[in-house]
Formats: structure tokens, C-alpha cells, sequence
């Protein structure tokens, strides 16, 4: 069971990281007299499990763990801040689309990158 441990220790340390004020509430962008500061929403599922047991039939024993995971990143308004003031625009329709789609990439390129560094581990193991 130290393997779930493990597991359930790594995905909330990595998701810990992923969730931060920045993560929210975007950096600002300045663009001619104009300040955006995009605002998203985040929604992470995940999902951890693991057991051991012994085999009357072949005599053998293992063990085996496996975590999984999901998020969505939905961008919902974006803070414009100028010389008339400050207003809140929603963010609807194809452009929240777009926006979620690169998203979704980013989330498949961490993904990707988890993978391949949980494989070069297991290469150095053996």
C-alpha cells in the first residue's frame, strides 16, 4: 500500500502546484491603453487506487497501484481595466471555445510530460 500512498502523495502535490491565485486569476497584459487580466475556472477530478494479493494457483504475489486524472479549464471573463475605468467582460460563445481547446492542449502536453518522466524512471529502475 505504499505505492497508493505514494501515488495519492505525487497527484496532490502536483495539483497543489497547478492550483494558485495566477492559476485563476491570469497575469495582466497590457495591450495600448487597455490592461486584461483573464479570470478562469478550474474543476479537477482524480482518482487513486491500489491492492496486493497472492495467487493460490500460480504460488506468486505482486502488488499494483494506478492513479488518473482530469481537469477543465474554462475561461469565463477577462478584467479590463483603462482610462474609463474598470468592467468585467464575459468571455462567451467561439472565443471561450478556442480558449478551452488551448487548454485542453496544455493539459494533454502535462500529461504527455508525466508519462515520459514516469518512463525514464522505470527504465532506471531496471
Amino acid at each position: 500500500m505504499e505505492d497508493v500512498e505514494k501515488l495519492v502523495k505525487t497527484s496532490l502535490s502536483e495539483i497543489e502546484r497547478l492550483l494558485s491565485t495566477k492559476t485563476v486569476v491570469g497575469e495582466p497584459m497590457t495591450f495600448e491603453d487597455n490592461t486584461l487580466i483573464p479570470l478562469v475556472r478550474i474543476a479537477f477530478g482524480f482518482g487513486v487506487g491500489g491492492g496486493a494479493g497472492t495467487s493460490e494457483r500460480s504460488k506468486g504475489q505482486g502488488s499494483g497501484g494506478a492513479a488518473t486524472g482530469g481537469a477543465l479549464i474554462r475561461p469565463v471573463a477577462v478584467i479590463v481595466i483603462n482610462k474609463e475605468g474598470v468592467k468585467v467582460e464575459p468571455i462567451r460563445g467561439a472565443t471561450a471555445s478556442l480558449l478551452e481547446k488551448a487548454g485542453t492542449a496544455v493539459m494533454k502536453a502535462v500529461e504527455k510530460r508525466g508519462r515520459k518522466e514516469k518512463e525514464e524512471k522505470e527504465e532506471k529502475e531496471e
